[in-house]
């Protein structure tokens, strides 16, 4: 394990990720809302770590290995979350464990909070609340990827262990760096499409910023309480569907759209196939549950709500109009399951992700077809390519170590006092990236105890980093030389 170079890239990320607090220090300035000094501290603070970090290793230039990718990306995101709670200590007086779980929670795209009042807090630190979802999005080593080969620094390690951008080992373009700012070419262009949309449709410049910022990372912070309810407006809720559905989607297919300038792999493409036909067929039918339930008089109201909150859960981003918990019948059950399934991989969504269900199910029936045909030999394909033994085992323990996790902390959120819906909710919420949960944790996490909010942040990381990146740490033998 190369140590001192893993040390030294900490120092170097710090003093880069400290120049975030700049814009939110703009922003108090500009606001005169008394917060500028906070910014300026935590900005001090951030860079007196990078260069404690830094300096002592100068000379370590050490290329990393695929193991020490896996340790330099969990330990990161753990002091992003550190570093990024600042101001919430500083400004807020939260303690350290709200602090760091509403950091963690942004920049893990989760949008759980342990804030109430978000409507009267100063412009500064709603702002930074946004910004981080922001930088979490895209993944925040992603952007290290493209900035560090200028500075000496091979990546090529860290993208593989990094799950959040685009899927791991793909490229699309030969170059890796290139790759990382070709990537937050086409986020920043879809966030400036969104801040301008939400900005026209009558959200404040400052609003229509904030909430871009989040719709396209999925990750589902407000600046108000009530969230995209706040503005009770049809065409906003609209908005926010196209966004929080194109932000679920592979950036990597982004990419070819763009570069075609055509829609034609939107349509092409199996993954995104099936995330829309999963989008549409869930948002009729929970239209028609609302409707039958008598959860809205009309129609259209049920059809509104239900495109919402299908698109806000299946995105994992978490936005809402209504508490879905509070919905009758099955209605909040089958918006759960869709949490689970997510977005496509390699995009800025949670759950498990729609290619891996895909390939689960026709594993499923490849089973089933085996019994039937016990001499035949059947293959598992996505469109009209085989996938080979070796994904498929990979995306069935990925699904084995997801549910056992969930379980795990289901079984430990209940030790620490939660009932089993609250329990089972807090996991939805956090593991998911999704953010509302269920029964005490349906609006926030303010209520429920240090260690729930400890096992939360955990259940974060986990659903961040996609389970292996993170788990792997735990298994003896990845210690072993």
């Amino acid at each position: 394990m190369h140590w001192r170079a893993i040390t030294r890239l900490f120092g170097i990320l710090l003093m880069l990720y400290s120049l975030s607090f700049l814009p939110s220090l703009g922003i108090a300035l500009l606001y005169q809302d008394g917060q500028w000094s906070l910014f300026a501290e935590s900005l001090l603070i951030t860079v007196a770590a990078g260069l404690a970090l830094w300096l002592p290793n100068i000379d370590q230039h050490s290329e990393l290995s695929v193991r020490d990718g896996f340790l330099f990306v969990t330990l990161f995101w753990v002091i992003l979350g550190i570093v990024g709670s600042l101001p919430f200590i500083l400004g807020l007086h939260l303690g350290i464990t709200d602090a760091i779980f509403e950091s963690i929670s942004g920049f893990t795209t989760t949008g759980a909070t342990v804030i109430v009042g978000l409507d009267r807090l100063p412009p500064s630190i709603l702002y930074h609340r946004q910004q981080i979802q922001w930088l979490g999005g895209m993944g925040i080593i992603v952007l290290a990827v493209a900035i560090l080969p200028l500075l000496g620094v091979g990546g090529m390690q860290l993208y593989r262990a990094e799950a959040s951008g685009v899927a791991k080992q793909e490229k699309i373009t030969p170059r890796i760096a290139e790759t990382a700012r070709v990537l937050w070419i086409i986020y920043f262009t879809l966030t400036l499409a969104c801040a301008l949309a939400y900005w026209v449709a009558g959200m404040t410049l400052f609003d229509a910023v904030g909430h871009a910022f989040t719709t396209v990372a999925t990750g589902g912070f407000s600046t108000h309480d009530a969230s995209i309810g706040y503005y009770n407006s049809p065409l906003i809720e609209s908005i926010a569907i196209v966004f929080m559905l194109a932000g679920g989607v592979n950036f990597a297919i982004h990419f070819m759209a763009w570069r075609h300038l055509s829609l034609k792999p939107y349509g092409t493409d199996p993954e995104v196939r099936g995330y829309g036909i999963i989008f549409l067929v869930s948002t009729l039918f929970l239209a028609a549950s609302l409707f039958w339930a008598g959860a809205y008089t009309e129609a259209w109201e049920s059809l509104r709500h239900s495109a919402f909150q299908v698109a806000s859960v299946l995105s994992s981003t978490g936005f809402g109009t209504v508490t879905f918990a509070d919905w009758p019948l099955h209605i909040p059950l089958i918006l759960v399951i869709l949490s689970f399934t997510g977005g496509c991989v390699g995009s800025t969504a949670g759950g498990i992700k729609v290619l891996r269900i895909m390939l689960l199910a026709k594993l499923g029936l490849r089973q089933l077809e085996q019994l039937a045909h016990p001499q035949a030999v059947f293959l598992v394909k996505l469109g009209n390519r085989p996938v080979s033994e070796e994904v498929v085992l990979s995306v069935w323990g990925f699904y084995v170590l997801y549910i056992v996790t969930s379980l795990l902390l289901t079984v430990a959120m209940m030790a620490a006092g939660l009932d089993l819906e609250s329990a089972f909710g807090a996991v939805v919420a956090t593991i998911n990236l999704l953010g509302p949960g269920l029964g005490e944790v349906a609006n926030n996490f303010a209520s429920v105890s240090p260690v729930i909010k400890w096992l939360s942040i955990f259940g974060m990381l986990v659903g961040r980093l996609e389970v292996f990146t993170l788990l792997i740490l735990f298994l003896p033998a990845y210690w072993r030389h």
